[in-house]
């Protein structure tokens, strides 16, 4: 009785840290302080369930933590912040994986049908039925999903004839079965429909993101994180587990609001994305290929860096690319550079910019960019006609016009940073290759639009090394840049 006491206690103190950390995670300035709320509250409801729910078997508990410990502390030590997408994709796919194996050993305890009977099996079993159905389709989706967004795989969708009625039937089949399971459970039977269930859910799970295009994968990593949290809450119910249940359903209802406000801000509904890929309706895929619409004026860093000393208003929009170049620190000296020089600069941020929500904004708090001058799409869009220049750094889909004047088109309808409303914008790109939705941009051929090819951070550090050098109040000293080895 008194273990009991100190384990709802111990779970109720996790909720409330869980809480507070999704709290926390909601604001730049509070993530950190969010993520011990999280970090902690983790260490507690481990703890009391070890102590206050396992029985047997510590050895191989122990081993298994330090397995899983160990793999994450390697992970978190080696993936990049460029390959953070990709990570959460695979970490869903094991959340799902684990939902399905504790499913099917719940389902395969000698003593459940001593432990449930009539109604209460019943309900067990449609937990049970769910907890794997939800996780099997989070496990294979979450694999697609790191396919294409680590590159593995192509980020066009794949659209199968009659997508719409495959799906509704691989629905049909899953509520049947659900069904035959309930029936053949409480005769001692019922494998074979939950085996079936989840080969269909793992091939529903491809199928879905497959369909996908990759202008919609932040929806899909959000989507997923989502779909998790439903795993982990229908396996809480299953094993009787309150902060299981409580803990899913956070993750899922919190992964669910940031698809909605995703899907918003992009002008999609939340429904068509699952359906199919980005645009795909009434329109066709993009093909990835380079359509040439004309020539484009480039520009050198001096001359880049002149028109920045000589503007007022300064508008930086980063793309993927600075996260894939780290360049945002070099960037963050570029800021302060101007600001010193009392010119306005501001930091415009497209909703899925990074392939991850908020990603861009993790690179520039990093950097240690004020939080103060970081805006998102909304708050700054109708400012760029008073813009003098606009920096985009790597970034493709989210400043293409087309979005908005082809509404049929693979990023149709998608709203986007509308750059070429104010002077001058200067691109810095690689190549000409098309951004991740595989659509040409026609910005990039504009006559207020100057192209600065090569790699972003070399190209940085040569528009701040004119800045600095230009600079008549500039000390004699080593800027802070060249200091900490940004410059070759």
């Amino acid at each position: 009785m008194e273990f009991n006491g100190i384990l709802t206690v111990s779970y109720i103190i996790a909720t409330i840290l869980f809480i507070l950390a999704l709290g926390g995670l909601s604001n730049q300035e509070t993530a950190r302080r969010g993520n011990w709320y999280g970090i902690i509250g983790m260490a507690i409801a481990l703890v009391a369930t070890i102590w206050g729910i396992v029985t047997q078997a510590y050895v191989e508990l122990f081993v298994a933590l330090a397995i899983g410990g160990g793999i994450g502390l390697i992970a978190a030590k080696r993936v990049q912040m460029t390959q953070m997408p990709e990570l959460v994709a695979i970490l869903h796919s094991l959340v799902g994986l684990a939902a399905v194996a504790v499913g099917f050993a719940n389902f395969m305890d000698p003593g459940r049908l001593a432990h449930y009977q009539g109604t209460e099996l019943v309900i067990h079993d449609i937990e049970t039925y769910l907890g794997i159905l939800i996780g099997a389709v989070t496990f294979s989706g979450s694999v697609i999903a790191f396919g294409k967004l680590s590159g593995k795989m192509s980020g066009n969708p794949l659209i199968l004839p009659a997508r719409h009625w495959l799906n509704l039937t691989l629905l049909i089949v899953v509520i049947y079965f659900c069904y035959a399971f309930v029936v053949q459970s409480a005769a001692g039977g019922g494998m074979m429909p939950l085996v079936i269930m989840t080969a269909v859910a793992l091939l529903f799970g491809i199928h879905m993101v497959m369909a996908i295009g990759g202008a919609d994968m932040p929806v899909v990593v959000s989507m997923l994180n989502s779909y998790s949290g439903w795993a982990a809450s229908a396996t809480g119910f299953m094993l009787g587990n309150d902060l299981l249940i409580v803990t899913g359903a956070l993750v899922g209802s919190s992964g669910a609001i940031l698809s909605y406000i995703m899907c918003r801000a992009m002008n999609r509904k939340f429904l068509a994305v699952i359906a199919g890929g980005f645009g795909t309706e009434g329109g066709s895929p993009a093909s990835g290929e380079v359509v040439d619409q004309g020539e484009v004026d480039p520009i050198l860093p001096d001359e880049t860096a002149e028109l920045l000393k000589n503007a007022k208003e300064v508008m930086i929009i980063p793309g993927y690319g600075m996260a894939v170049a780290q360049a945002q620190h070099i960037v963050h000296e570029i800021t302060q550079t101007l600001r010193d020089k009392k010119i306005n600069v501001r930091f415009g941020i497209h909703p899925v910019a990074g392939r991850m929500p908020g990603h861009m904004n993790v690179l520039l708090a990093e950097a240690k960019v004020p939080y103060d001058i970081v805006f998102e799409m909304d708050e700054i869009n109708d400012d760029f006609p008073n813009v003098d220049v606009s920096i985009i750094i790597g970034a493709n889909d989210i400043v293409n016009p087309s979005a908005l004047e082809e509404p049929d088109g693979p990023i149709g309808g998608m709203p986007v940073l509308e750059c070429w409303k104010g002077k001058t914008s200067i691109v810095l790109k690689r190549s000409m290759a098309t951004g991740y939705a595989g659509v040409q941009n026609p910005l990039f051929f504009k006559e207020t639009t100057r192209m600065m090819f090569g790699d972003e951070i070399d190209s940085l550090d040569e528009v701040f090394k004119v800045l600095y050098l230009n600079d008549d109040a500039a000390s004699t000293e080593t800027p802070g840049a060249l200091a900490r080895g940004f410059f070759v």
